[in-house]
């Protein structure tokens, strides 16, 4: 059986390897941008003026991950009973794995790590209950954004076989669809279940999947209500941050950009910490088209960047020095059986 120390020594190298590898990919993201100097000096001038609003968004950087924290919270229940600070630490050290995943997978295995052993997969399938939610949220709100820019400005291409906007309603009529689809989904999850017992080789992991029988319509429509405060949070935490920078905008006309970004990222395949380029250049198209503060733009892309990834993501790492990663009592039985 390994030793306590070995144990610790373990975490110990999980945890700051993990701290020095985000560290190096949050260097090579900034320092390799156009304009970046100019940007982050932005940044640091607007955030010596703006202090109260500075703030207000750091504040709201927590409530944005508290709110994940309790839907999450929730969604375990059934598995386990864990404290909403455990649930927060979990949230946090989910991020810090999600951020060098494709589309952030890896935070189903950062979170589970604060689950027992016989709680994790099917803490697995709870999660993806919650990223459900979330993505149905984006989906909602990104069919008005992406109604707003049809009505109000040019197409995204044009082309001599198509009329204007003939890409544009493909796109919102596809949207349209998958929304509609994984909304009758969502509030039929029995039928993942019945897959699982449909198909053969899915019937060894139909107990890992059971979970989802226990949530009702109405306790779905609970995690989709969280899911939408959240989104309105960080939502909100955008629209402040590119005010402070100097960008100029209507203020629902900045929110409905900001609706029609966050859909273009969640059907993008990206990873989090490579994500501030794409961000840029997503937010430099939309916003500069309602304003011309292209400094302005970028410095707020940085900045929600850092406050809602980058600063969670460190505290997530450093948090892996406290998680027992291995199981001493599931040890500590193999060994007995071996023994016998």
């Amino acid at each position: 059986m390994l030793s306590k120390s070995t144990k610790i020594i373990i975490n110990y190298v999980f945890g700051i390897g993990l701290f020095i590898w985000l560290s190096y990919s949050i260097y090579h993201q900034l320092r390799y941008k156009d304009n970046i100097h100019l940007s982050v000096q932005q940044l640091k001038e607007s955030i010596r003026a703006h202090q109260p609003a500075m703030m207000a968004v750091i504040v709201m950087m927590v409530v944005n991950w508290g709110l994940e924290a309790w839907k999450w919270q929730i969604l375990v229940r059934p598995l386990q009973r864990i404290s909403f600070r455990r649930s927060f630490y979990a949230i946090l050290l989910g991020v810090s794995f999600s951020v060098n995943t494709p589309n952030r997978i890896g935070e189903y295995g950062g979170r589970i790590l604060y689950l027992k052993n016989n709680a994790r997969l099917s803490g697995v399938m709870a999660t993806m209950v919650g990223s459900f939610s979330q993505f149905i949220t984006t989906l909602l709100f990104g069919i008005a954004g992406l109604l707003f820019y049809i009505w109000h400005f040019t197409p995204f291409t044009s082309s001599p076989v198509f009329t204007p906007y003939t890409w544009e309603m493909i796109l919102l009529f596809g949207v349209l669809a998958v929304t509609a689809t994984v909304m009758v989904l969502y509030y039929r999850l029995y039928l993942i279940v019945w897959l699982f017992d449909r198909i053969r080789w899915l019937r060894r992991f139909r107990k890992f999947v059971e979970v989802i029988n226990q949530f009702s319509g109405r306790f779905l429509s609970k995690i989709l209500l969280l899911s939408i405060l959240r989104y309105m949070v960080f939502s909100a935490q955008y629209l402040i941050l590119l005010k402070v920078m100097g960008v100029d905008m209507v203020w629902w006309q900045g929110f409905l950009m900001i609706f029609l970004m966050y859909l273009i990222m969640a059907i993008l395949p990206t990873i989090a910490i490579a994500e501030l380029g794409i961000r840029g250049e997503i937010g430099l198209f939309l916003f500069g088209l309602i304003s011309v503060n292209k400094i302005g733009i970028i410095a707020g892309t940085i900045g929600i960047w850092l406050i809602n990834l980058v600063i969670p993501a460190i505290l997530g790492s450093l948090l892996l020095l406290g998680i027992k990663v291995l199981n001493e009592e599931k040890i500590t039985g193999i060994l007995k059986k071996q023994r016998a």
